[in-house]
């Protein structure tokens, strides 16, 4: 979004940019909504809760009992506890867990009035699957599911009203904001504002050859804008002004008369021309983290491309890289303008050279900035980059370990060796960066085997590996498992046609587990995973690194992820 708006505000366009993630989470985490919840749960569900409710769904009954019984808790901890989350104090152990503990908690309540629907701190979780247009027809406008509209309705859309925008562009990163963001699509359509709504991000693009086949979204939107996108909306912008002919505005879908429009594919800019993403407008003060932590990109799209369970570029080569001096000079710019002293490169995977470069550049500038991001278990990672890399202010990788056998590397056209990884993160933890791994089971033709190698190995490295995500393979859309499925050992890929907005798929394998097994294994997996005392930390991927960049400053090194703590541990 931030770069969106640098390159249309370069171009002289008025640009007003909103996080609404920041302004939804501000309003519910206050003490009254937390207490108007709690007074709603009560009328629809009497003062024990053992009411039937007159809504569609009923939420459990010992979930509302809770709710009642503690919410004027919760509610009088909120907004204290939000504040301990904004600042140094979240790092003091059990400060930290208790804010969040309570966070959590109000956010629970805050939901249950709109059950299954539920706002989490990760993610906002709908009622109904965001992979069908009509579940989401349906719950952008359902009062009973959607808690958004009366939080859009009481802010964003009063002040759209206000501002009146000729444009209204909405980022879907993920499904997840499906719903989040074709509600206020929806709203605005409702009360006629006349102002041409488009949406855009990674998850519009990967849907694009659907949203092009599902005319009953146009109902919420004008058009959507597919994969890099300044350009093309800008030029959306200029054709609306001058009187409303797209056919030539690249990247983009739209509805003409009661047909939808597909144009021509524009070539994406470099990343080096363009513009350093400019923040300005937004409430960086209000963000749920104890202090700030800005992305940035160093490379559009990776420079390896090959791994098939990947869809990064949706299935074209797309990959620029910046120059290093220029980045180090953004990095620098935005510690200036805005007080950052960390930034975390949102990139896949950033290359070797990039690393080698720009830790030489900190380190000879004295920039006071920490970074992290995304690498690879690549040879070119020696010891003494890794060394220099910490020297230069780099506090964690994100690694894509995905498995340990190497039957299953070479099937996944992984392009990394057991030995590098075995080398790369003994020698990482040794210079004091934080690993944060990436793996999963059930990749087609993956064995119980397999998948025990994969364990054996992680337990290897206990003292090496810091934080992990993992779960088991999804057959996503534009990857090579999904154009290509016979060739990675997938018998039939399995497409149900009431989810016509859907990116992952299910799917029959010729050999090995099965995606219930897979889940099985990863359900183990987690159940002897050791409790942390302050698992506060290890919530995202932000906290995690703000935690990693903490550790350093005070000179204490990463916590073992595998290692027990024992119950007396330092904080």
């Amino acid at each position: 979004l931030p770069t969106l708006t640098a390159y249309r505000r370069g171009h002289g366009l008025t640009v007003t940019q909103r996080a609404l993630n920041i302004e939804v989470f501000d309003e519910v985490l206050s003490r009254r909504h937390i207490e108007g919840a709690v007074a709603r749960l009560r009328a629809h569900y009497g003062p024990r809760g053992d009411r039937r409710p007159p809504r569609p769904i009923a939420a459990p009954r010992e979930q509302v009992a809770w709710a009642l019984a503690h919410g004027a808790q919760v509610a009088a901890q909120v907004e204290q506890a939000k504040r301990i989350v904004r600042s140094p104090a979240f790092f003091d152990g059990p400060k930290g867990l208790k804010a969040i503990t309570v966070i959590d908690e109000a956010l629970r309540i805050a939901s249950l009035p709109f059950y299954p629907a539920a706002l989490e701190l990760t993610t906002y979780r709908p009622a109904m699957t965001a992979d069908s247009s009509r579940n989401i027809l349906r719950e952008v406008r359902d009062p009973h599911f959607n808690m958004l509209l009366e939080i859009y309705r009481r802010g964003v859309l009063k002040d759209i009203e206000r501002q009146r925008p000729d444009v209204v562009g909405i980022s879907i990163p993920s499904m997840a904001q499906m719903v989040p963001g074709l509600t206020i699509a929806a709203l605005i359509k409702e009360r006629g504002l006349p102002c041409h709504v488009t949406v855009g991000g990674p998850h519009i693009t990967m849907l694009r050859e659907r949203i092009a086949r599902c005319p009953a979204l146009f109902s919420l939107i004008d058009s959507a804008v597919v994969f890099d996108g300044e350009e093309p909306l800008l030029r959306l912008c200029e054709a609306l002004d001058a009187g409303g002919d797209l056919s030539a505005v690249p990247n983009l879908i739209y509805r003409d008369g009661e047909t939808i429009r597909v144009t021509e594919r524009k070539e994406p800019a470099k990343i080096g021309a363009l513009p350093q993403p400019d923040f300005d407008g937004l409430p960086l003060d209000r963000y749920l983290a104890p202090e700030l932590a800005l992305p940035l990109l160093t490379a559009r799209g990776c420079y390896f491309g090959k791994c098939a369970f990947c869809n990064v570029g949706y299935g074209e080569p797309t990959f620029s890289l910046m120059r290093t001096e220029m980045l180090a000079s953004q990095m620098l710019d935005l510690h200036r303008r805005y007080g950052v002293r960390q930034i975390f490169f949102s990139d896949e995977a950033l290359t070797p050279r990039t690393l080698r470069e720009l830790s030489q550049i900190m380190q000879r500038d004295g920039t006071p900035v920490l970074w992290g991001g995304c690498a690879r278990f690549e040879k070119p990672l020696t010891a003494e980059l890794l060394q220099q890399v910490y020297a230069g202010g780099g506090r964690m990788f994100l690694f894509g370990l995905e498995t340990a056998s190497e039957a299953i590397m070479r099937r996944m056209v992984k392009g990394t060796t057991l030995e590098n990884m075995h080398r790369i993160l003994r020698e990482s933890a040794e210079a004091g960066i934080w690993n944060h791994t990436f793996f999963f089971f059930g990749f087609p033709g993956e064995t119980l085997e397999d998948a025990q190698q994969t364990v054996n190995f992680l337990y290897e490295h206990q003292e090496h590996i810091h934080s992990a995500a993992f779960g088991t393979f999804l057959l996503e859309v534009d990857a090579p498992a999904h154009k290509y499925p016979q060739s990675f050992g997938i018998s039939e890929v399995i497409e149900h046609p009431e989810k016509d907005l859907a990116i992952y798929f299910d799917y029959r394998v010729s050999e090995g587990m099965d995606d219930k097994l897979a889940e099985r294994v990863a359900d183990s997996f987690l159940e002897a995973l050791p409790e942390k005392r302050y698992p506060q930390y290890y919530v995202n991927d932000v906290y995690r690194f703000l935690y990693a960049c903490h550790l350093s400053r005070i000179g204490q090194r990463p916590p073992p992820w595998l290692v027990p703590e024992p119950v007396g541990a330092a904080d």
